[in-house]
């Protein structure tokens, strides 16, 4: 009979064949924490009086949620991760070099490879034909000293993607889509793997925000195989040598299809407080907005920003409406700024902050008054999500954001395109 991805990646980590709800011992390859989790992580690593980690090299912290820190607890909580690499050497990021899940795909996850991250959207490496996904940090302290830990191994759901995307519509209309067809919990602990003639017209940006979203529908990883396209962005990134072929078996089986074609999409708008409150932008109504966040893991890509800025171009932001753009990544901020976009985002009006997570985990930098609307390309909107309870997220793809900026309402993004 033959594999899924996930199981294929399973096996090899295991060293045997496995099977759907089987519960295996197997090897992990890279392990991350980030600063909301990783002194949790640190502490009891600490109780296991291990004097060294299993794989330092692949044992990586990211200073990223509150960065630059906006409190001196919050402070402190870097120190230890800044004291914990430093004896120990592990990797870390530092505060301004990016979003944890930007950086792994940038610099250290591979095809074929397990990682374990405690962060839930871990998935997002899983666009590079990884098994990746988030576990609590207790269990990463214990990767941490031993290389491995066990793991269920997932049944599949065979996402098949036919047709192509119209005008204004882009991957993330599509997993929000996904998310409404399905639901929050519609795949609680499935690998979600994603497949069919639409996936070879998709760029590496469009596949990481889908498999980032997985987790949302309840997902345990969200999987592509990899091509020519997974191979040219390793290359991008000086890894070339880690490209293996990455596929599933023909007659691997699934516990269940789903079809979606591409020209069916029309840009999707997940309302406040579920991400799965789904809406097409024909349903929604003229929402007025206070905040507009572009960035993000799921959508701080300098493709994202490209498709942000051709829109606000020589546009000015609606009066009373406040448009804070985050770049991914010091490389991704870096790129935008040769290729001139942080000026067109400048002189539209927006705020640039510093590439980290801390409006969309509602740790500064972007926290909602009372009763105040956000429009943002994040990927959860849960009530108190952006630091206030009283607040209320929608979320988007890039252009619908850049453009509802400019109107200073939930918009059409086609309108203009």
């Amino acid at each position: 009979m033959g594999q899924t991805i996930a199981e294929k990646i399973l096996s090899a980590h295991a060293g045997k064949n496995v099977v759907p709800s089987e519960l295996v011992i197997s090897k992990i390859d890279a392990v991350m924490v980030q600063d909301g989790t990783g002194p949790l992580a640190v502490n009891e690593f600490k109780k296991l009086n291990k004097q060294k980690l299993f794989n330092p090299q692949r044992t990586i912290l990211f200073i990223d949620h509150a960065a630059p820190s906006p409190r001196k607890e919050l402070s402190n909580s870097h120190n230890v991760l800044r004291e914990f690499a430093k004896e120990y050497g592990a990797v870390l990021s530092e505060v301004g070099e990016g979003v944890c899940h930007q950086r792994l795909i940038e610099n250290y996850i591979n095809p074929g490879e397990i990682l374990l991250g405690a962060d839930s959207h871990t998935c997002t490496s899983g666009a590079l034909g990884a098994f990746a996904t988030g576990v609590g940090s207790t269990d990463i302290a214990v990767v941490m000293a031993l290389g491995k830990t066990w793991l269920k191994v997932p049944s599949s759901f065979k996402i098949v993607l036919e047709g192509e995307f119209q005008k204004g519509v882009y991957a993330k209309d599509l997993i929000l889509h996904l998310i409404g067809l399905i639901g929050a919990d519609g795949a609680t602990y499935k690998a979600l793997e994603f497949t069919g003639s639409a996936v070879k017209n998709m760029s590496m940006s469009d596949r990481f925000t889908i498999s980032n979203m997985a987790v949302e529908a309840g997902a345990k990883a969200g999987l592509f195989e990899t091509d020519e396209k997974t191979y040219e962005y390793l290359k991008e990134h000086g890894r070339e040598d880690k490209y293996k072929k990455i596929k599933a078996d023909s007659d691997a089986v699934y516990e269940k299809v789903i079809e979606i074609n591409l020209n069916d999409i029309k840009p999707t708008i997940s309302c406040p407080h579920t991400v799965d409150n789904t809406k097409t932008i024909d349903e929604i109504g003229k929402i007025k907005v206070n905040q507009v966040y572009i960035g993000t893991c799921t959508n701080g890509r300098i493709e994202d920003l490209r498709i942000a800025a051709n829109i606000l171009k020589g546009q000015k932001v609606k009066e009373g409406t406040r448009l804070l753009i985050a770049p991914a990544s010091r490389k991704v901020f870096l790129d935008a700024l040769k290729e001139g976009l942080i000026e067109t985002f400048v002189q539209s009006g927006a705020a640039i902050v510093t590439s980290g997570c801390g409006a969309c985990v509602g740790v500064h930098a972007g926290i909602l008054g009372d009763g105040e609307v956000c429009l943002t390309t994040q990927n959860r909107n849960f009530k108190g999500r952006m630091g206030n309870t009283e607040g209320f997220i929608y979320l988007s793809s890039p252009a619908v954001a850049a453009y509802s900026a400019i109107k200073g309402y939930i918009a059409d993004v086609r309108e203009v395109l």
